[in-house]
């Protein structure tokens, strides 16, 4: 039977690191990324695509920043959905030519999603998100009493704005993508993490200015469209304990508790593995059969069983 299965993409598939953010470059990086997802693609499963969008959602916001004065603002909520519609309609377009290439006829299409938060989320009061571009302190302190900004000095970087990045409560799309996926659609859906908004008392969404972790929302969509199994990719084939240390040991398969014990142990840091773990763990607890955290070049390998992190419940 296919199952159904989220793939949540990393940077590293579309913009790499000291390499120009020209689109040129993303369409070549995303296409490189899906040859080693050639047996997700073709295996006959049903499949729902998420991704990051930090370097563009940045690019989008600095040259809004950059010509405030002589257009009209455009909210962090745009910007994602902007950044959701085009890296999707990319993302849409090399998926689609990569499963003609291989002789699938199958419907592809993109969602841009809304994720609900929680507006009295602590990290809405305690923004600690750098976005944007960089500004001296007379300038920040300007922005602050301008644009109500909140902002803080970045180490080596000057003073940037500073967003809040709340847990994801809801997908308000799930129906829509889970309709999408019955009638044997490849979906790519929650882009960025997803547009934040909150529910107002009565009923109504209203946009927050915030950035979502991708991987947690990733995790969510799993459980509300009751999702087989979550395939994180990143920079590193397998998950390690004491990383970077000689003392580093590389893992082939956690349980649930293990993988609680060693985040509550500080394995995994907060600015790296930590959030991916985390989502994991979110999606087991949920009812999730498998996550598995792995790097693009370790795909194959991984669904030989010869590769990648298995994470599976007790």
């Amino acid at each position: 039977m296919s199952k159904t299965i989220i793939i949540a993409l990393g940077g590293n598939a579309i913009t790499l690191p000291n390499e120009p953010n020209t689109i040129p470059n993303q369409f070549r990086n995303v296409r490189r990324s899906l040859t080693y997802l050639e047996p997700l693609l073709t295996g006959g499963h049903r499949l729902v695509i998420t991704h990051g969008n930090g370097p563009q959602v940045g690019v989008a916001l600095s040259r809004v920043e950059a010509t405030r004065e002589d257009f009209i603002y455009l909210p962090l909520g745009i910007l994602d959905a902007d950044t959701q519609g085009g890296m999707g309609y990319m993302i849409e377009q090399l998926v689609y030519n990569s499963l003609r290439g291989s002789n699938i006829q199958r419907p592809v299409a993109t969602l841009v999603t809304q994720v609900i938060v929680d507006e009295h989320d602590p990290s809405l009061k305690q923004p600690t998100k750098f976005i944007g571009k960089s500004y001296n302190e007379a300038e920040a302190r300007y922005l602050q009493q301008d644009s109500n900004w909140v902002m803080r000095q970045d180490t080596g970087r000057g003073w940037r704005r500073v967003v809040g990045s709340p847990v994801p409560c809801e997908i308000v799309n799930a129906a829509a993508i889970k309709a999408l996926l019955d009638t044997d659609h490849v979906v790519i859906a929650c882009g960025g993490g997803g547009i934040p908004v909150y529910r107002m008392p009565n009923g109504a969404l209203e946009g927050v200015d915030a950035v979502i972790d991708k991987d947690r929302t990733a995790a969510l969509l799993g459980t509300q469209i009751k999702a087989d199994e979550f395939y994180i990719l990143t920079e590193v084939e397998r998950v390690s304990l004491n990383f970077g240390t000689p003392d580093q040991q590389d893992l082939d398969h956690m349980t649930l508790s293990e993988a609680r014990r060693y985040l509550a142990a500080d394995h995994f840091p907060p600015g790296s593995m930590g959030p991916k773990i985390q989502a994991a763990i979110n999606f087991l607890e949920q009812g999730g059969r498998r996550a598995v955290i792995t790097s693009f070049t370790g795909v194959a390998a991984t669904l030989a069983g010869k590769g990648g992190t298995f994470i599976e419940a007790d």
